[in-house]
């Protein structure tokens, strides 16, 4: 009898409004890229907020940032999170930490997850790099209402023509 080693592909699901996905949000995406055969980077579409930006531009912004990076792919979602990473394939949620109110948080909605999954979806979080502690989407939509410069808070590689409003 032969005996096969199965691969199982290692997805991990990066979900979150990303109004706008900055330059935090793609040191993630990128530093997680060894640990994962493919990463799903899924816009939120939250009622409660007025967003900067539609989910479709978002969406156009994340595709810009990762084009020509096969092993990266932008959905989004209205629903659940553990309902979307059953529907992509994911066994993994990725989460970027920048603070100890970060950890918390993440800790709790881990814990919620791994439960409603019924124990098969993990979290793996990963910490900000320091000189992008400080990046968030609500100060980059804050100096965009001022007309400041962004460029150092954004990804390296982003159309700035998807965030003129």
């Amino acid at each position: 009898m032969e005996l096969r080693e199965q691969t199982i592909e290692r997805v991990a699901l990066f979900q979150g409004s990303f109004d706008p996905f900055t330059a935090g949000h793609e040191s993630i995406v990128r530093r997680a890229m060894p640990m994962f055969d493919r990463i799903v980077v899924a816009v939120v579409y939250n009622v409660n907020k007025h967003g900067l930006l539609s989910v479709e531009r978002r969406k156009q912004l994340i595709e810009s940032v990762f084009a020509g990076e096969p092993r990266v792919s932008v959905t989004s979602s209205t629903g659940l999170t553990v309902d979307l990473a059953r529907e992509v394939g994911a066994t993994c949620l990725l989460r970027g930490v920048r603070s100890a109110a970060d950890f918390d948080y993440e800790q709790a909605m881990a814990q919620a997850n791994r439960e409603l999954s019924g124990g098969t979806l993990e979290t793996v979080l990963l910490y900000t790099l320091p000189h992008l502690a400080h990046v968030s989407s609500s100060l980059v939509r804050e100096l965009i209402s001022y007309h400041r410069a962004i460029d150092s808070y954004m990804p390296s590689n982003w159309n700035r023509r998807l965030i003129e409003c």
